[in-house]
């Protein structure tokens, strides 16, 4: 049966150091192992083992009938792990809980901003590094929740295997008001993740596949900038890897994460039932708690 499939994949791998000759290809056409493939590549074969991704690149802005702009340069990391679950009837899956940073950095020093002269405005705002936490997934299982066999977008070019993931974003912008629906407003984004990884480790004798991959947001400007309802777009680019361990961050991110981010040297809890954070609900807070300290309203009318 389909829902078996998975924990013997599990026991093969257990057993590999014993008997290196069970160790087999995982094959994405079958859903269990098309769902092993991707908890390997993002965290691993075992659960509550915390994985390292890092992403360094640049920061453009877009805006119709005007060169485009290199705002910032970043660096950038996720820490996550992985729980196995289960489910009657769609099978054994897994749930993965991380939280994240990425750093905005001036493009010609690449030092961390504290704050930054907004070209478009003229204006020097406080600079709102990315800094979410948690950012958790729902279980993945072999059956999808319509009935559906899990499956994935792989390539094979070569001894490559590529894997594309496109996130289309369209969801309630929690900085706007109660009529959306009928003005605008909502946040409107696209996450494009290319991931690129040897066939060879698509394997049950490699617990871990360390991918590389390639990342490009096209996303509504932040609001810590400002625009003030200027149109236009930012556009990043960013290219990463899994690393071995936190251990082989970049010094900038770890400094940053010693002096201002404790909490991210590990990740969430695996049972984690915290609600999602953005840069929206994580700037939205900050205003609040602002205008609490000032004594204003919490939202302005």
């Amino acid at each position: 049966m389909r829902i078996g499939t998975l924990a013997l994949a599990a026991l093969l791998t257990a057993t590999t150091l014993a008997s290196p000759a069970l160790a087999r290809q995982l094959d994405p056409a079958k859903p269990e192992d098309a769902l092993e493939i991707m908890k390997r590549t993002q965290c691993g074969v075992k659960d509550n083992v915390p994985a390292v991704y890092r992403w360094q690149g640049r920061i453009y802005s877009r805006r119709q009938g005007e060169p485009d702009k290199h705002l910032f340069n970043m660096e950038g990391m996720n820490i996550r792990q992985c729980v196995s679950v289960t489910d009657p009837q769609r099978g054994t899956g897994y749930r993965m809980v991380s939280r994240e940073i990425t750093l905005y950095l001036d493009p010609k020093t690449n030092e961390v901003l504290r704050t930054w002269q907004n070209p478009y405005t003229g204006k020097t705002v406080e600079v709102m590094h990315i800094a979410n936490d948690p950012v958790n997934s729902r279980p993945s299982f072999p059956i999808g929740a319509d009935g559906k066999p899990y499956s994935l977008n792989l390539t094979r070019m070569g001894d490559t295997m590529l894997m594309p993931v496109e996130a289309p974003l369209y969801y309630v912008n929690p900085l706007a008001g109660d009529y959306q629906d009928y003005v605008g407003n909502k946040y409107h984004a696209m996450e494009i993740f290319d991931f690129s990884m040897p066939v060879k480790a698509l394997d049950t004798a490699t617990p871990s596949v360390n991918p590389t991959v390639a990342w490009v947001r096209i996303s509504d400007w932040m609001p810590w900038m400002m625009m003030e309802g200027r149109d236009g777009q930012m556009v990043f680019n960013a290219m990463g890897v899994k690393l071995n361990s936190f251990d082989e961050l970049p010094d900038v991110i770890k400094r940053e994460i010693a002096t201002n981010y404790p909490g991210y040297v590990a990740p969430p809890p695996v049972d984690d039932t915290r609600p999602n954070e953005t840069t929206w609900t994580v700037f939205k807070k900050k205003i609040e708690a602002q205008r609490a300290k000032d004594g204003k309203p919490a939202a302005a009318h």
